[in-house]
């Protein structure tokens, strides 16, 4: 079987593990990179061995597919760019920085018969995918994600940089409408917020409590979720999870066992899958849309209150 013909557009911090894997994966021949810095560019072609594209037209036209990790605000053009040329599209996280933008993504996909992911890389992680079996119907949920100042991404405030990745899990897990909202932010060292909390009330009774910190000097990236029969604890960084159950009186506590793996290697080589076999992505653009929303709901809510040094 051959394999799927793919570039990488945008090989910066996260950028440059695409190109790796797409030059590992057995299933992909990574064929051109391209990124703005054209020094970048070499580089990265040179490890990676492959060609350093000298436009964004260029890689196009030689790939099947693409993967873009180029920063949010160009979401939109270079995916309408390699969308039109004809490629299947894996688009970081969020998928545009505008639900009209995104919406406009979706469609053009589904015109030219195209495949459009968006990078919700924990929907991957190994130790989301061993809980995910065990869930039922969530009644409360907690989510903290936490990481020091990355210097990176603070064009856009922490709520589209951290917090979505929790807001599409939750609305995976709840698929309920939201009724409520309340949300606080504070810009720490950012012209955007850099610390946040979000509290989501659903339809169904469900209720999401999400904070998250890129001033912090601890790294967290866990989970927890209490439904009527069991109390669920997951450590995405960790690729661990624990499930705790009434029994007897008592409460017992079971370890999930968990595979571990590299969750963007396993995303990726799901788009390939999905683009060899013509199947729906599992955060197709649909999803990617639902929630960029939700986080531009939970950023109006910040609004002003934010404090901008």
């Amino acid at each position: 079987m051959q394999p799927i013909r793919i570039g990488v557009v945008g090989v910066g911090h996260i950028g440059r593990h695409h190109a790796r894997l797409c030059a590992e994966l057995p299933q992909t021949e990574l064929v051109g990179v391209f990124d703005v810095d054209e020094q970048r560019c070499r580089q990265v072609a040179e490890l990676c061995g492959a060609e350093p594209c000298v436009s964004l037209a260029a890689l196009a036209a030689r790939s099947q597919a693409v993967t873009i990790a180029t920063p949010t605000a160009t979401h939109f053009a270079v995916a309408t760019a390699c969308l039109e040329a004809g490629c299947h599209v894996l688009v970081e996280k969020p998928i545009a920085d505008k639900v009209e933008q995104a919406r406009a993504l979706v469609l053009l996909a589904r015109e030219k018969g195209l495949l459009l992911q968006v990078g919700h890389v924990e929907r991957f992680n190994p130790a989301f995918r061993a809980m995910e079996p065990l869930l039922r119907t969530p009644r409360f949920i907690e989510a903290h994600r936490l990481c020091p100042y990355p210097g990176r991404n603070t064009e856009i405030g922490v709520v589209f940089d951290l917090m979505i990745h929790d807001l599409e899990i939750i609305l995976h897990l709840v698929r309920s409408p939201v009724v409520s909202i309340d949300a606080v932010g504070v810009a720490v060292l950012s012209r955007t917020e850099d610390i946040a909390n979000a509290r989501i009330r659903f339809a169904g009774g469900a209720i999401a409590n999400l904070t998250c910190s890129r001033v912090s000097p601890e790294k967290m990236r866990k989970i927890r979720i209490f439904q009527d029969d069991a109390y669920l604890s997951l450590d995405y960084g960790d690729q661990c999870g624990e499930i705790y159950r009434k029994k007897n009186g008592t409460i017992e506590r079971e370890p999930i066992p968990v595979e571990k793996d590299e969750p963007l290697r396993l995303e990726i080589a799901a788009f390939v899958d999905c683009v060899r076999s013509h199947v729906v992505p599992v955060v197709d653009g649909t999803k990617g849309i639902a929630a960029l929303d939700l986080a531009m709901q939970i950023s109006d809510r910040i609004g002003e209150a934010v404090t901008v040094p």
